[in-house]
């Protein structure tokens, strides 16, 4: 399928149909973001979190720009030639933590292919500038693949996030329909091994309503634990545009609520499955609950 090509859209059902909330501390965030050039995953990805999450002190920067050099056919993030990182970022954001009163904070990044070290580094600056301002913030990095390269995932690690997330995304089959290779299933998988291996807290999220099975999950969620993922996001896939893949199937409430089932059956330790979820949804409190079983996680 071309993924240029336009896709009607299909009709949401009423537990999809909320009213996003607004004030003037929203506009207030959104005018000091704009201000510093800075961008939050929260907008570019049309999160239906994004008010709730700010108003209980949780925000997801997206570092690194707003274009990314991969197209995947699920995403809204825009496609294009990537910026110059930006040297002043890390400030940038500190300042954010400051105006919004952030105790758990998110970094996540476009794909970065074109860079020598893919953002690695980058990443790395930011974490080491936020640690060193706010000793009490707790950081979570949701990370690309980095190409599977261990030395760049390490670049990360060295500086002792609170927990590493990469998000698997969909199940094994629809990686190519998502305009994925289908190799970078166990790239990603390999990723979220290798941080394990090194006693991080690991998470990771999914998207369902493309087309997968139950069983297809049910595989994924073993190739998960089976690679050391303490946490687990589960939520609705919900088409950007009519250039993205279109939904297959509405997963009602009663659905999700199964799947939290079988996931916390399976051994999660933290999980989080619904509608409106997203990879950073109630991330704080994961974190918590992870932590209250694993307190002894980061090796030196």
């Amino acid at each position: 399928m071309n993924p240029q090509t336009a896709i009607k859209r299909t009709a949401k059902p009423d537990w999809l149909k909320i009213k996003i909330p607004s004030g003037k501390n929203v506009f207030r965030i959104k005018r000091e973001l704009q201000e510093r050039g800075l961008h939050t995953i929260c907008q570019d990805a049309r999160c239906p979190n994004m008010h709730k999450c700010w108003a209980n002190n949780n925000a997801t920067f997206l570092i690194l720009g707003d274009y990314c050099t991969r197209n995947c056919f699920f995403c809204s993030v825009k496609h294009g030639k990537p910026v110059v990182p930006d040297t002043k970022e890390a400030e940038k954001i500190a300042q954010m933590v400051k105006i919004m009163d952030l105790k758990y904070l998110v970094i996540t990044s476009v794909t970065r292919d074109d860079l020598p070290d893919k953002g690695s580094l980058h990443y790395a600056k930011i974490i080491k500038h936020l640690k060193d301002k706010f000793s009490e913030l707790k950081i979570e990095v949701l990370i690309p693949d980095f190409s599977g390269d261990k030395n760049l995932i390490d670049n990360v690690l060295r500086e002792h996030p609170d927990v590493l997330n990469h998000n698997l995304e969909t199940v094994k089959r629809l990686y190519p329909f998502v305009n994925r290779k289908p190799e970078n299933y166990p790239v990603s998988l390999s990723v979220l091994k290798h941080s394990a291996s090194r006693n991080f807290i690991t998470k990771s999220g999914i998207m369902v309503g493309l087309g997968e099975t139950i069983e297809e999950l049910e595989e994924l969620f073993a190739d998960l634990k089976e690679n050391g993922v303490k946490i687990l996001t589960i939520g609705q896939y919900l088409q950007p545009s009519s250039s993205n893949a279109k939904v297959e199937k509405y997963y009602t409430p009663d659905e999700f609520k199964q799947l939290y089932k079988t996931a916390k059956s399976m051994g999660f330790i933290g999980v989080e499955s619904g509608p409106f979820i997203r990879s950073s949804y109630n991330a704080g409190e994961l974190y918590k609950k992870a932590l209250e079983t694993e307190p002894a996680r980061i090796s030196k």
